[in-house]
């Protein structure tokens, strides 16, 4: 079936965002005394949000470490600079101009928080054509379940087997195979190295998103 829609993923995907997210992890950790992350381990493990974050910090400790006081350190001062040094991946604007003139409808499928998503997108203008944002916190599930893909279906008023999903996890695919859509993995986007990719149950794999240009067949 020929792809009539294409949903995003947002962190690791459309937006770069690991410096910022890397640098609210590392004002909690400092605040309680540990040792701050790598800017490659803030981009390995963005994807995976505050707890990937700071499990990622913490390594062994994780476990017997009081979490909630660190998170909420690190999404307060996430909020506070949410758009310091976050911006789209090269390619990302061409594509969207690219979905806009062939009348492609697109939107976004996040886990992150809506509280969290909707001001990062107020800032933006690249992403004011979106026909549907949804967050982490939209319904009482969150991706792998397929119930907000399909709700943003349902939005984009395409047939899910006709809508590509693009991620760069892999409950990302799991939650594109469970919708019954078609699935791309964003390899330019935030894997950490124990993920294997090319096992995921994506379609398209695509190093770039002019890569997905081309693949879509927009560039013509």
């Amino acid at each position: 079936m020929t792809i009539q829609g294409v949903l995003f993923d947002l962190d690791g995907t459309l937006l770069d965002t690991a410096l910022d997210l890397g640098a609210a992890a590392n004002h909690a950790l400092r605040r309680y005394g540990y040792p701050v992350l790598s800017e490659a381990h803030a981009y390995q493990h963005s994807s995976h949000g505050s707890r990937g974050l700071l499990r990622a910090a913490l390594g062994d400790q994780f476990e017997r470490t009081d979490y909630e006081p660190l998170k909420d350190a690190l999404l307060s001062a996430y909020l506070s600079a949410l758009c310091v040094h976050t911006q789209p991946y090269d390619g990302v604007q061409e594509l969207l101009q690219r979905l806009e003139q062939r009348q492609l409808p697109w939107g976004i499928v996040t886990n992150k928080p809506g509280w969290l998503t909707d001001p990062l997108l107020a800032q933006l203008p690249l992403f004011s054509q979106s026909r549907i944002n949804i967050s982490g916190d939209t319904f009482e599930v969150a991706k792998p379940h397929p119930k907000p893909l399909l709700a943003a279906a349902e939005a984009l008023a395409v047939d899910p087997g006709a809508i590509l999903y693009v991620g760069d996890a892999e409950r990302d695919m799991q939650a594109a195979q469970a919708a019954g859509m078609r699935a791309c993995v964003a390899l330019w986007g935030y894997l950490r190295p124990e993920d294997q990719p090319m096992a995921w149950p994506g379609d398209w794999f695509c190093t770039s998103p002019y890569e997905l240009v081309t693949m879509l067949g927009l560039n013509d």
